[in-house]
């Protein structure tokens, strides 16, 4: 089953829920019309339904080959790479002086939705190199801008992260990698760093490695850490590439899913010392990773949501054609199709109600960025950036969690073809399965959410955004028709649990912080339904006013959000007793007692 772009229900999401008119209208980004964002998601639909969703399940079945120190990718990539770097994509959202084309985040989420809907192991390549940019453009000198940020934009180079070392997996704290300096201005790097995405392939003419490493006399734990670019080839003053780096990929991992994304083992120095220079101040590369880092956060959460959509659409096809007992209500003497069953109907209502609600917050938390970036008016910048900082943890850790349920589904509704290779079904489920844990696991993103997030303004965005819920309730009110009631009254509900929840959390998260801590996730999930269930709201009213229009998709849309009032958000309150009573339960037996 091939991908199709869900054009409409992008478009729809992008003008009526996260205002795109209003993100066109900010210094500079006149141009980003409706009609431009139309185009430029038409054009990416057909580069990606085309070119690189063909590529998804070859690059399962023969994924990318590690020998002798360099990383073959599946064939087709290298060629799909090329296109993708003509055709602009890798430069939607940056600077046009650098040859990006500087369109808003909004417009680039959803290129990059259907980049990772398309294929997920090939949209990782393009993820960190986005990350390398944002880290450049924030700490870069003007010479690092200049030597790198060209071929970065363009394709002909890419970007990778590199953090993880083998003693050291989130606890950056222990990173061990050195860096010397020459008295030159460069350094020599030494050390060995795991779990590197698209650290070695033949995409590319060079490698960007941004590097986490200690210089000599640097303080010890995250305070002594600092950020080098060390290139796979040295890069001429000239712009030309000189010499190949003392950096080699020793070998790539196996792994459950993603196989055709080449994740590499990377090893520094053993030759000489690899050369790198310092980017930004020394001791202060966690800060200037952590600009990647979210970066990437943003954009895992939108591959949570890609492959539940990719899941989703594989599903309904699937059970519009099976053929399997008849219907319950004896509506028909012969075996039907098994869309027909309300068992498999409420599996496929599930996958799209959890897809349309992570994407619809996920769309709206990135025309904030856009608002925090552009916006005349510093107290507006300074609020939106607030609210994204809020979101970009409950994009990443609820989009990807949920992305497991939506693709454990689509196996489900398969049944035990499902479970056969031949479907595709399972490669969703394998290849989501990876997204909760890196770039920050969900307990990661839970703990930032509650310690930095909600503590420390003492719950105050948290408050503000229930506030907007209690204004869309409003709005619902105002309507008639089961649908309307029964949102109304689950978001309120669902509301009024997380308002509990918030209060818990900041009471108890300095003066008890095991209890608060306890219950992280059930509040990160418990923000992740409620934001997604008031998106729904919104788009129901927004179906409401639009059904003379398009009345089939309104329809539908209307569906949708009624049902996610009364499965997903009916789930709220038992979250919050979660939070707020189940602490002690989570810390009861001691480690001898597991």
């Amino acid at each position: 089953m091939t991908y199709r772009a869900p054009l409409k229900e992008m478009l729809f999401v992008m003008n009526e829920l996260a205002g795109l008119d209003a993100v066109s209208r900010l210094p500079g980004f006149e141009d980003a019309t409706p009609d431009t964002a139309q185009a430029v998601l038409e054009e990416a639909a057909r580069f990606n339904e085309e070119v690189v969703a063909p590529l998804n399940r070859a690059g399962d079945i023969e994924p990318s080959a590690w020998h002798d120190g360099e990383v073959r990718t599946t064939a087709g990539f290298r060629d799909a790479f090329r296109q993708f770097g003509e055709g602009g994509w890798q430069g939607v959202l940056h600077p046009q002086e650098f040859g990006g084309q500087g369109l808003p985040k909004l417009i680039a989420t959803a290129c990059n939705e259907m980049l990772n809907s398309a294929n997920l192991s090939f949209a990782l390549c393009p993820l960190l190199t986005d990350g390398a940019i944002e880290a450049l453009l924030t700490a870069g000198t003007e010479t690092q801008r200049a030597t790198f940020l060209p071929k970065l934009i363009s394709g002909e180079w890419t970007g990778t992260m590199n953090l993880t070392e083998p003693q050291a997996g989130s606890d950056l704290a222990a990173v061990r990698t050195r860096a010397e300096p020459q008295g030159d201005g460069t350094y020599k790097l030494s050390g060995t760093k795991i779990f590197i995405t698209y650290g070695e392939h033949d995409m590319a003419d060079n490698i960007v490695h941004l590097v986490l490493a200690r210089t000599p006399n640097a303080p010890e734990g995250v305070k002594g850490i600092s950020l080098f670019i060390v290139p796979k080839f040295l890069v001429n003053d000239d712009g030309s590439l000189g010499a190949r780096n003392d950096v080699h990929c020793v070998s790539i991992e196996h792994k459950l899913g993603i196989k055709a994304s080449p994740t590499a083992v990377l090893q520094f120095g053993d030759h000489g010392g690899a050369i790198g220079t310092l980017v930004g101040e020394e001791n202060r590369g966690l800060e200037y990773m952590f600009i990647m880092m979210n970066a990437a956060r943003f954009s895992v959460g939108m591959q949570g949501i890609a492959v539940s959509e990719r899941a989703y659409q594989q599903a309904v096809a699937f059970a519009r054609e099976r053929v399997q007992s008849r219907p319950v209500d004896g509506s028909a003497r012969q075996a039907v199709t098994i869309i027909h069953h309300p068992d498999v109907k409420r599996m496929l209502m599930t996958m799209r109600a959890l897809t349309e609600g992570g994407r619809a917050v996920a769309y709206v938390a990135a025309a904030e960025s856009d608002t925090a970036h552009q916006h005349p008016d510093e107290a507006v910048r300074k609020e939106s950036q607030a609210v994204y900082e809020f979101l970009v943890p409950i994009v990443k850790g609820w989009s990807t969690e949920l992305s497991i349920d939506v693709t454990s589904l689509g196996v489900q509704v398969h049944g035990g073809m499902g479970f056969i290779e031949e479907t595709g079904a399972a490669q969703h489920y394998r290849d989501a399965r990876i997204l909760p844990i890196y770039e920050g696991t969900t307990a990661i993103q839970a703990n930032d959410l509650v310690g930095r997030k909600t503590v420390r303004d003492g719950g105050a965005v948290a408050r503000a955004l229930c506030a907007r819920i209690a204004e869309t309730e409003a709005r619902l009110g105002d309507h008639g028709g089961a649908a309307f009631g029964a949102m109304r009254r689950q978001l309120a509900k669902a509301r009024e649990a997380l308002v509990e929840a918030i209060d818990f959390i900041v009471a108890n998260g300095k003066s008890d912080p095991n209890a608060a801590y306890a219950g992280s996730v059930p509040y990160l999930k418990l923000c992740g339904i409620v934001f997604s269930g008031w998106q729904m709201g919104r788009a129901m009213l927004a179906a409401d006013a639009g059904m003379a229009d398009d009345p089939a998709f309104c329809a539908a849309k209307i569906a949708t959000g009624h049902f996610f009032a009364e499965h997903i958000l009916s789930q709220a309150g038992g979250l919050r007793d979660a939070i707020v009573a189940g602490g002690a339960a989570t810390v009861a037996l001691s480690e001898a007692q597991f």
